[in-house]
């Protein structure tokens, strides 16, 4: 082994076989099959239409997709996991179909959820309550040994609003990344990317704080996700709502990268795919 390479960031992905090398940062398109996510655009609740969004993300240069059933967007309603199942597992074959490459991702917090994704062609979790609204969650993905992203958030998307209260916000979001990752370690999961969850339970400005320190995170050793895309910690500061966000999208998105973000979970992949070959150019020419 190489001197210090023990101590190094981790920064590839083993899904399914295949490997993929988050030293270049990666885009994450977002599929919701719902009919009430925050940014309408990203709402595609019929099979069709979300397989032409997926074909649209892949070639804009998406190297994951990942698609949710489930809105967690402040005061969402709750459904039931069948129903959740039931818009998820149409779209996921069919994408898996149509691009059989493709690396899908399943956003959801249920492990049975999670697991029917699995079989059904799915390669990462991404689990928004870092397994803090199932229990089963950890074991499940230990025993399926795929990738996982790990989410802060405090609460439930019903009720997180009234939970963005810190004493320090980066601190108490280490610690429970820490604690969590060594759970999941323990439990043999090898793949772990990190999402500090912006916007969820967190007041724009302690979104903000997050974005400032996201190279702290760099002392766990993982990958970091951002997903700020058209949040409102950008349309409450500009004005503005989600549909109107893009452009200071594509701004946080290049502080995430400068900060150290690998990859980013976004609505407009052709918009983040060149925000990364210019933030990969710019560094390439760097002297300092």
């Amino acid at each position: 082994m190489a001197k210090d390479t023990f101590f190094q960031k981790k920064t590839t992905l083993n899904t399914g076989g295949k490997l993929i090398d988050l030293n270049i940062p990666k885009v994450m398109g977002i599929i919701n099959v719902t009919p009430d996510s925050f940014f309408a655009g990203s709402r595609k609740p019929n099979t069709s239409d979300a397989v032409f969004m997926a074909e649209k993300m892949l070639n804009e240069g998406a190297a994951f997709l990942d698609i949710g059933a489930y809105s967690s967007r402040p005061g969402a309603a709750d459904i039931s996991p069948q129903e959740e199942t039931d818009r998820l597992l149409p779209v996921i074959e069919a994408v898996v179909k149509q691009f059989p490459e493709a690396v899908l991702s399943v956003d959801t917090f249920r492990a049975t959820v999670a697991e029917t994704a699995i079989k059904a062609g799915a390669r990462i979790i991404n689990d928004i309550s870092g397994g803090g609204l199932d229990a089963e969650m950890f074991e499940t993905v230990a025993r399926l040994q795929v990738p996982y992203i790990l989410m802060h958030m405090k609460g439930t998307p019903q009720n997180m609003a009234e939970k963005a209260h810190y004493e320090d916000v980066f601190t108490e979001v280490f610690d429970y990344f820490a604690e969590k990752v060594y759970r999941l370690k323990e439990l043999h999961v090898h793949d772990i990317i990190l999402d500090p969850g912006f916007g969820f339970a967190k007041t724009p400005a302690q979104s903000f704080e997050l974005l400032q320190q996201l190279k702290g995170f760099e002392l766990l050793k993982l990958p970091v996700l951002a997903g700020i895309s058209r949040k409102g910690m950008i349309y409450k500061t500009l004005g503005g709502t989600a549909e109107t966000a893009l452009n200071g999208t594509t701004v946080l998105n290049t502080m995430a990268l400068m900060n150290g973000a690998n990859m980013l979970r976004v609505h407009d992949v052709k918009e983040a795919v060149e925000a990364v070959k210019l933030f990969n150019a710019y560094n390439s020419t760097a002297k300092y």
